[in-house]
């Protein structure tokens, strides 16, 4: 049935399928955290000769991670309804064509980065492919309640690469922005868990409120995203400190109300545990990120200039 479907399809319906295999939602948020570390190293709009290769690599890396993460999951797609219309499970692309395909994209990735920007950005895109396929869809996911918690590494390293392709080294302000993926994703990932806890039970995947229930889950939330907002001012209380200056007041603020904002979705979640408030705390989370990350560009590019 899967080959009838496959040879049933249009092209354009054939890239679409290749397209959805690279999660193009989670690559957008990726690369644009990838860009802001870049913008923050440089105090400015790094030069294009610079950004455009890192877009690009950065871009490969977490598509083919996504390709080769829907190659490995394809099983327990198909057993949840949210995923079971991904790629693979509908038949649209072979799963040896996705694993082939996401392997490709992340070795451009590595190439791209390693010629056009410098080779410890490129080494640490292969590191976060390595993580996200490796230790978070392989070992952890499957096996124990804290796989969002460790595997949140893998969606912070985007920042580590953006900060390295402008400075070729590492920071503390690196390891910040780093801080502020790492600590965000497991209030994110939990609200959506909740939201979508019946699939996850069917397909014996052990995130938190399948594990350990939707009220313990909720606290989890709220204790997380309290740590999240302390590490989203440390940005802008560098102002306090001699002879440092990562970002400015407008940042600081931002910061500031955005982390007041999801801590009272969190209180919130607490109060009325149930699917229409957790799907609220899920979208403010993801619209926090962004909005959070916009801001540091905005305190760089162009409250920098006065």
């Amino acid at each position: 049935m899967d080959s009838t479907i496959r040879s049933n399809l249009s092209i354009r319906e054939v890239f679409r399928a290749y397209f959805e295999l690279t999660k193009p939602r989670i690559v957008v948020l990726l690369v644009f955290t990838s860009v802001t570390a870049m913008v923050v190293a440089a105090n400015g709009l790094p030069p294009l000769a610079l950004l455009i290769p890192t877009i690009i690599g950065g871009t490969f890396a977490a598509a083919g991670s996504s390709a080769i993460n829907q190659y490995i999951d394809r099983e327990m797609d198909a057993k949840m309804t949210r995923t079971a219309r991904r790629p693979i499970p509908s038949g649209r692309v072979r799963p040896e064509n996705a694993l082939l395909y996401g392997m490709g994209l992340v070795a451009w990735s590595v190439l791209i980065l390693g010629i056009f920007v410098n080779w410890l950005a490129a080494g640490l895109a292969f590191l976060g492919a390595i993580y996200y396929v490796v230790l978070y869809t392989l070992i952890l996911k499957r096996n124990t309640v804290v796989n969002i918690v460790i595997g949140g590494g893998a969606g912070a390293i985007p920042t580590l690469v953006g900060w390295a392709a402008v400075v070729n080294s590492l920071s503390l302000e690196a390891f910040i922005l780093f801080a502020i993926v790492f600590y965000w994703t497991p209030p994110h990932s939990w609200a959506l868990a909740i939201l979508v806890n019946k699939d996850y039970a069917q397909a014996n995947v052990p995130m938190m409120p399948v594990a350990r229930g939707e009220r313990a889950t909720s606290w989890q939330i709220l204790l997380y995203s309290i740590q999240l907002v302390l590490i989203t001012l440390l940005p802008g209380l560098t102002l306090l400190l001699p002879s440092t200056d990562m970002l400015g007041w407008f940042y600081l603020i931002a910061a500031l109300l955005l982390g007041i904002g999801m801590l009272r979705m969190c209180v919130l979640l607490l109060q009325v545990t149930d699917k229409p408030t957790a799907r609220r705390v899920y979208k403010y989370s993801s619209a926090y990120l962004a909005f959070l990350f916009l801001a540091m560009i905005i305190d760089r590019l162009i409250l920098n200039f006065f």
